[in-house]
């Protein structure tokens, strides 16, 4: 058979042609959507060879500094906005029910689960002590007893217990009571910026961005029946609010963590569960 002659303009469609034998659906739409974009990506942009290493480069850069610890993919995803698409697009908060946002490249697995009422919070240092109170209910008002609440924070320090070691701080798992109630003890959050130090944070200073995350509290609520809700707390007045990181701030998880004569910062918030779809 014959070779065709290259043609710039015919390219992008002999390559859409090489993958019509995939037998996987979803991917094959996936690789079509892929490539239609790279190429037109390119086309728009024109790098010079020069550019395009640089381009890999950076990709194999940020391959590098992932780890067990620590992934800068994620983080990528995060500071370019990407992350809070793809949850925008997967969940789509019902009327009354709580806002998503993005899970972070800090959660942990097998987090030790409290009773209602204990501190995560491991020593006097972490930061200002603070009581978090509220419900779980469904978008009718009924609570959801037994819901599993996974918490997490950085310190006042900025660092999460993962950027520190393997001990686990400033995390914890709790079950809502059987009306749906949970309390739990932390540190008020405070401000921090993201790791900055590898790729993803180069790419922040390279176009005149700041790598800085508002106050925020972390959740993972899930009950069964019910869609799992990834989302924040975000502390009212908390600088950087308007200019987060990862794009991640909703007004609707915007609280008022009130400080109290003794010390001790307060907030109450009521979270309302979408049910699964059957």
């Amino acid at each position: 058979m014959a070779v065709r002659k290259f043609s710039e303009k015919r390219l992008t469609a002999e390559v859409l042609h090489r993958i019509r034998n995939t037998k996987n659906p979803r991917l094959k739409q996936v690789m079509a959507s892929f490539i239609r974009h790279l190429h037109a990506f390119v086309r728009e942009v024109k790098p010079s060879h020069e550019e395009w290493e640089k381009g890999i480069g950076f990709l194999i850069e940020t391959g590098k500094w992932c780890s067990d610890r620590r992934n800068e993919f994620i983080l990528l995803s995060d500071t370019q906005g990407v992350s809070m698409l793809v949850d925008a697009i997967n969940y789509k908060a019902g009327a009354g029910a709580t806002e998503s946002t993005v899970l972070g490249p800090f959660h942990r697995l097998n987090a030790p689960e409290y009773p209602l009422g204990a501190n995560i919070a491991k020593r006097a240092s972490d930061g200002v002590p603070c009581l978090v109170s509220g419900t779980v209910k469904d978008a009718k008002g009924r609570p959801i007893a037994g819901a599993r609440l996974d918490v997490w924070e950085a310190g006042a320090d900025g660092f999460y217990d993962s950027q520190k070691g393997k001990a686990m701080n400033l995390r914890g798992v709790f079950r809502a009571d059987a009306r749906g109630r949970f309390h739990f003890r932390c540190v008020r959050p405070e401000y921090y910026p993201v790791p900055h130090d590898g790729p993803a944070g180069k790419l922040l200073t390279a176009t005149g961005r700041h790598p800085m995350r508002p106050p925020h509290l972390h959740f993972w609520i899930t009950a069964k029946g019910y869609k799992p809700l990834i989302t924040h707390l975000f502390v009212k007045g908390g600088k950087y609010l308007d200019s987060d990181a990862v794009f991640g701030v909703k007004p609707e998880l915007i609280v008022d963590f009130k400080k109290s004569k003794g010390g001790v910062a307060t907030a109450t918030y009521d979270f309302v569960l979408m049910k699964e779809k059957k």
